[in-house]
């Protein structure tokens, strides 16, 4: 390959990383924009923000598929897969896959299959792009082999997001259960009835667990569903097994009657004990993961550093 052609191919990966740069540029800046809008509206609305402050907690590639989900359905965007420009997205593995975790994810109200998939197909599509003009400047084979690789890459991203939604939210859940229960003892112990309690703990405390106990709370007291529904479709939404146990607990005990301080006194205590050997497990489990970066990146410097001059020594006697 001449000069010129080498020259050629480098302007052309660089004019291709430029306008992939400003195409990223100008999507941060439109979902941020329509970020700032929500707020301003919550903000107008009396609602202090968001309604549910989720979006700003949720990964880059799943407000991305929010976002499309949101083009899709007012037509504002052209769909690149295939499934989704035939409407069958939630009939693929990938949609199916979504469908069953959006609930955990928090997102089943904001994202559909459609949204997920061509997230997916977009990202890989761009993972595919950069990847390709990567390994071209070197070679070929090399621009081939990174394609694939971004494209794998790319296309996992949105799954990705999912499952650390489903984590995030898991988190959450263990970390302010006992908060929640202490808070609805203490209200029952002042002589309030369960429905005012639990309203008393989404109303005054400003974390995502505390506004999904308060739309809860606003679902039952509105009519829209039953008490016991309400509370199923909160321990539902989130991947805490304790949570469940302890939503059947309390519609046990006010379905026959039973007392629900102690009840709810004892759950605190042991969701508390939960939390804390949850940290101190992943606590443990922290000098057990940094041995592969340590083993693959310091160990072999200083093996390098230790042992170099003893070979180079060994290199000029035998020379």
């Amino acid at each position: 390959m001449s000069a010129a052609e080498v020259a050629c191919v480098v302007g052309a990966c660089l004019g291709a990383g430029g306008g992939a740069a400003v195409m990223s540029w100008l999507l941060a800046a439109q979902v941020a924009r329509r970020r700032r809008r929500a707020v301003a509206y919550g903000k107008g609305s009396g609602r202090g923000g968001q309604a549910d402050g989720r979006a700003d907690e949720h990964p880059l590639a799943l407000r991305y598929a929010e976002s499309l989900t949101r083009q899709l359905y007012s037509e504002n965007a052209m769909p690149i897969s295939p499934s989704v420009r035939s409407g069958k997205a939630a009939d693929t593995r990938a949609g199916g896959w979504f469908s069953g975790r959006s609930r955990l994810a928090g997102c089943s109200k904001e994202v559909n299959a459609a949204g997920f998939v061509e997230a997916r197909a977009r990202f890989a599509m761009a993972g595919a792009l950069a990847g390709g003009l990567l390994g071209t400047v070197l070679s070929t084979e090399l621009g081939i082999l990174l394609g694939l690789a971004g494209a794998a890459f790319g296309g996992s991203a949105p799954k990705r997001a999912v499952k650390a939604a489903c984590r995030a939210r898991t988190a959450e859940a263990e970390r302010h259960l006992s908060e929640m229960l202490e808070v609805v003892a203490l209200g029952l112990r002042s002589g309030l009835t369960f429905d005012r309690s639990f309203a008393l703990y989404g109303s005054h405390f400003d974390n995502p667990f505390a506004r999904s106990c308060a739309r809860a709370y606003r679902s039952w007291s509105l009519g829209l569903v039953t008490r016991e529904e309400a509370l199923r479709e909160l321990a539902s939404s989130y991947g805490c097994d304790q949570l469940r146990r302890v939503v059947e607990s309390v519609v046990r005990s006010l379905r026959f009657g039973s007392s629900l301080t102690d009840l709810l006194e004892e759950s605190a205590a042991q969701a508390r004990a939960s939390y804390r050997t949850a940290l101190e497990e992943r606590v443990a489990k922290a000098p057990v993961k940094m041995m592969l970066p340590t083993g693959t990146l310091i160990l072999p410097a200083m093996l390098l550093l230790v042992m170099g001059p003893i070979l180079l020594e060994l290199a000029g006697g035998f020379a």
